[in-house]
Parts: structure tokens; sequence; C-alpha cells
């Protein structure tokens, strides 16, 4: 889709309510119910964090989404598709600066030409114990990726038209964090496996963009 077109659609997504969670749902992976009975007394003392879901144009004008392959690391989240973004740190005034913070940390992209048009739906986290505030957000121009060696392995820069596209809606056998293969709704994305909380979130994503586009 021509960034442009995107652009104009996307000023009608203030006054649409959000798909909120019955879309995360959607992407919701079979064992979430029981993770979250588990960290049940542990969520109310959760860390915070805050994504965001940056939309730009690439060289051609065409829209793009820019995901994150985290570095392999000992830890929940190692080697996973995510958003750019991170945790709250006391610096931070709100989570929308988290995410815009984290962001440039992240994938480089100036903090000044970043523009924040809708928060999300939050999601918890059971694993790593954190609450993600998600934003929607664009660039307008071009960007120049300089990914943070010590965090990110790799940036992904996934087009519209394959989110919005039901042909890359998958069911993957993926380990849980309990050490189980288990079968779970996912997007298969620029050859890559996007499952779990970040599938969540794009679920609310696809859904609130398919009804301004």
């Amino acid at each position: 889709m021509n960034f442009n077109n995107f652009l104009i659609a996307i000023a009608k997504i203030k006054n649409i309510p959000l798909p909120g969670e019955a879309s995360q749902f959607k992407m919701s992976p079979p064992f979430r119910s029981e993770l979250i009975k588990v960290y049940n007394g542990a969520k109310l003392k959760a860390k915070r964090a805050g994504v965001l879901a940056l939309f730009y144009p690439d060289n051609q004008q065409r829209t793009k989404l820019a995901l994150i392959l985290r570095k392999t690391y000992r830890g929940v989240h190692s080697a996973q598709i995510g958003f750019p973004g991170g945790r709250y740190e006391d610096k931070d005034k709100t989570l929308r600066q988290t995410a815009i913070r984290e962001t440039f940390e992240e994938i480089g992209i100036s903090m000044n030409l970043i523009e924040v048009i809708q928060r999300m739906t939050d999601i918890y986290i059971p694993p790593s114990n954190f609450y993600v505030q998600p934003f929607f957000a664009i660039t307008k121009s071009t960007p120049v990726f300089k990914k943070q060696d010590s965090e990110v392995e790799a940036i992904l820069e996934v087009a519209i038209s394959e989110l919005l596209d039901d042909r890359f809606v998958i069911q993957e056998s993926v380990m849980s964090s309990n050490g189980n293969l288990v079968d779970v709704p996912a997007y298969m994305l620029n050859g890559h496996i996007v499952w779990g909380a970040t599938a969540m979130m794009l679920s609310e994503i696809k859904d609130l963009t398919r009804q301004i586009l």
C-alpha cells in the first residue's frame, strides 16, 4: 500500500474504538489462561514496558512495519520476534516516552521523527511478568536503520499487505516457557514465525487497520 494513502486512512483511527482483548485473543497461545492463573499474584507487581508498532515508507513509498529479531540470550524472549521498545525507566515520564526512547536505542530512528498515532490495548506477559503498552506510530521519512548490536539480531521490514493477509496466519509448534511443545496461532512474516504476545498485539493492530483501509 502506498504510504501517502496510508497516512490519509490512519487519520480516522482516533474515532474508532479499539478492538481490544477480543482481537488479541485470536492469536493467544492455548496455555495463556493457565499462565495467567499461575502468575495472578505476581502481576500485581508487574514491571512496565512500552513498544512501538512503527509504520514507515520504504524507498518505493510502500508502507512497512518495523519488527526486531532479538538476540539469543538466557531469557524467556530469546531469539524471538518483537516490537522495538523496552522497559520503563525512572528517567521516562510516560510509557509513550519509553517506547520512543527504546525504539531509538534499538533501531536508530530519531525520536523527533516518531509520531504516535494511537495508544493500543496493553497486555500482560506472564513468563517475564511485564505489562506491555503498545503504541501505533509512524515516521514519515524512509528510515536509515541502525540496530543495537547488543540486543537486536536483525530488523524485519514487514509489508503491511502481508500483515493484513490472512494467508500469513498459521499454526505452528513452538517450545513454551515450561519446555513443552505446543501448537499456537502465529504469523509467518518475512520468513519468521511471530507468536505469543507480539502476535496478540499485531492482531489488534491488524483489525484496527482493516477498519480504516
